[in-house]
């Protein structure tokens, strides 16, 4: 998201990401591939910055799927260059914008495996990326399946939560927090689609539901406002300020029924997303929910909220960076090819940035859309230059999105983050 704390609380992030470094120590003793965990860069709260890791190589080799610098056009708008590539298995071209001109401009295209990405130099300005899913389909034309909820007059009933943007607010089951946001003019007679947001170590659902210093702009990771409203978003809170209970599974299970039975939901698009550990519940869920979930969004997350399944294809998508102390980059190239090998995709090793510096604009990060991958479960993958982070701006070393934050505005000067636009596209796609 954005600047998910202020400044001032760096130096706690640093203490909390060497106790993270500890508790991925454990996990990864207990279940074989676990690694460490930090906090968010850019959008509800702050970033765990963390000393910049060495873990990863820059394989850059081969065909090179180049994606350039996805800086949203507008003032503080969301809504600019359609950032990555089209979520369809190989081939897909996706267009990067790096600036907040209006007529988009198509780079040279080159190709990284079965997958393509295009870097540009133009953005958008103002409109989303497919326009808000409210009312069934989404972007990939499939009919909407229809809940309980569907004609019903919902009997849940919400506390404050005044940060955030929207009807809604805050909920309980049995003594777990959650955050539930509304579409705007919710018809109960429309299916709408089902979102989470899962914090990182320490935060709250209150961040993920607040933007942070990004505010509406970086609300639920960014998608809130790409959907214009036009979702139901939920953002839960984890016991210790995590996601490892063994009840998190079951309380995710009760969100999805409680919601389903009392508001019109599309069934055939629920989707997960996180940063760090809320990466590590996203994925979590792939493995265990996939038969739920339509696809997931992992923002350098790790294996730390377990995968007792994990065989199961889902639509995947996950980006990480190179220079990440906190979690490593080579965990997540193995939960990449974990979800490769589930999609049924065809197996590489995808092109990815240099290490930095420099810090590149264009090409700063790199994305693969994988070809081969069975009908319906694409995989994304996106490496990027920087550290420990879930709002990542391309040239910059930088955790901290500030050009999205009220009265700022997105350009050529003052770059924002590539991220939502390029997740956004990807669930639109399904």
């Amino acid at each position: 998201m954005s600047n998910l704390r202020s400044p001032k609380k760096r130096t706690r992030g640093l203490r909390e990401s060497a106790l993270l470094a500890l508790l991925a120590a454990v996990i990864l003793m207990a279940c074989g591939n676990g690694t460490d965990e930090g906090r968010p860069s850019g959008g509800a709260g702050s970033n765990s910055i963390g000393n910049a890791g060495r873990a990863g190589s820059a394989a850059a080799g081969g065909g090179v799927s180049t994606a350039g610098a996805g800086s949203m056009g507008g003032a503080a708008s969301m809504g600019g260059a359609a950032t990555g590539g089209a979520a369809t298995t190989g081939g897909a071209v996706g267009v990067a914008g790096a600036g907040g001109s209006t007529t988009p401009t198509a780079g040279a295209s080159t190709t990284g495996g079965g997958g393509q990405a295009t870097a540009g130099t133009g953005a958008s300005a103002g409109a989303s990326m497919a326009g808000a899913p409210s009312g069934g389909s989404g972007g990939g034309g499939s009919v909407a399946a229809r809940s309980n909820g569907c004609g019903k007059t919902s009997t849940l009933t919400f506390g404050s939560a005044p940060n955030g943007t929207g009807a809604g607010g805050s909920a309980k089951i049995g003594n777990r927090s959650f955050i539930v946001r509304l579409p705007d003019n919710y018809d109960k007679d429309k299916p709408y689609w089902l979102i989470f947001g899962f914090h990182w170590r320490g935060g709250s659902g209150g961040d993920v539901d607040s933007g942070g210093d990004n505010k509406y702009n970086m609300a639920h990771y960014g998608l809130q406002k790409l959907a214009k409203n036009g979702a139901i978003f939920v953002a839960p809170d984890g016991i210790g300020g995590g996601w490892a209970d063994s009840g998190d599974m079951k309380f995710v299970d009760d969100m999805v029924k409680l919601i389903e039975d009392n508001y019109c939901v599309d069934t055939k698009h629920l989707f997960a997303n996180g940063f760090s550990f809320g990466g590590g519940m996203s994925y979590a869920l792939a493995c265990d929910r996939a038969d739920v979930f339509r696809a997931v969004a992992i923002y350098n997350g790790a294996v730390l909220s377990g995968c007792k399944d994990g065989n199961k294809p889902i639509a995947y998508w996950q980006m990480h960076g190179l220079t990440d102390g906190t979690l490593g980059i080579a965990a997540a190239r193995t939960m990449r090819d974990q979800f490769a090998k589930n999609n049924g995709c065809t197996a590489q090793s995808p092109p990815e940035p240099p290490r930095p510096p420099p810090y590149l604009v264009n090409g700063g990060h790199v994305c693969t859309d994988y070809s081969g991958c069975s009908s319906g479960h694409p995989l994304r993958w996106c490496a990027h230059q920087s550290g420990h982070g879930n709002a990542i701006v391309d040239g910059t070393d930088s955790l901290y999105n500030t050009c999205m934050n009220p009265g700022k505005t997105c350009s050529d000067t003052c770059r924002c983050t590539w991220v939502p636009e390029d997740v956004w596209k990807f669930f639109n796609a399904l």
